[in-house]
């Protein structure tokens, strides 16, 4: 055993039980907070996109002519359709409401990428409760059940086919871009 003041020893002496341990000697240290770093933006290749929108458009608007075809020309199912485009017929008012509709919904995801943070979220949400308004609303015009389905199944279908292709386009469109430094 060594002797606690032998004069090589390195380690000072332990104290004794019950005294209070002495301050360390030097603060502790502290840390600068790192940096602020500028969040990143979403970019949108404008052309690209509105191409893919023109394109939506033309589906959306293809959508409607199926499903007027197939229930009124081949199930002989009335649809029930406001016509606030005054075009006179069902056919061309599901062409002019999906090629309206689909041009809106690009306009709004457009606006929504560059203004909120998950511009797909939000966009998911406002067309899917839109699709639904859409689907309930012929409930609420007619009180025949079959040809207030069938316009709600034709009205949810165009909404889908707008949904789902314009964040299709989204997603090969949108990049994000470095924040200036």
């Amino acid at each position: 055993m060594t002797d606690p003041q032998e004069p090589t020893r390195r380690m000072p002496p332990v104290p004794p039980q019950g005294a209070p341990t002495p301050p360390p000697t030097q603060p502790p240290p502290t840390y600068a907070a790192p940096p602020a770093r500028q969040q990143d933006r979403w970019t949108l290749e404008a052309g690209r996109f509105w191409a893919g929108a023109a394109a939506t458009a033309a589906v959306a608007a293809l959508v409607g002519v199926v499903g007027t075809i197939v229930f009124e020309q081949i199930l002989s199912i009335d649809l029930v359709v406001q016509d606030v485009f005054g075009i006179g017929s069902h056919v061309g008012a599901y062409v002019v409401g999906g090629i309206v509709a689909s041009l809106l919904a690009a306009g709004l995801l457009h606006l929504l990428v560059a203004s909120t943070p998950r511009p797909r979220a939000f966009f998911g949400w406002i067309i899917g409760l839109l699709t639904v308004v859409a689907t309930l609303l012929p409930l609420t015009w007619t009180s025949d059940l079959t040809s207030a389905l069938s316009t709600g199944g034709v009205n949810l279908l165009v909404g889908i086919a707008i949904w789902s292709l314009l964040t299709g386009v989204l997603g090969w469109t949108m990049h994000r871009a470095p924040a200036a430094a």
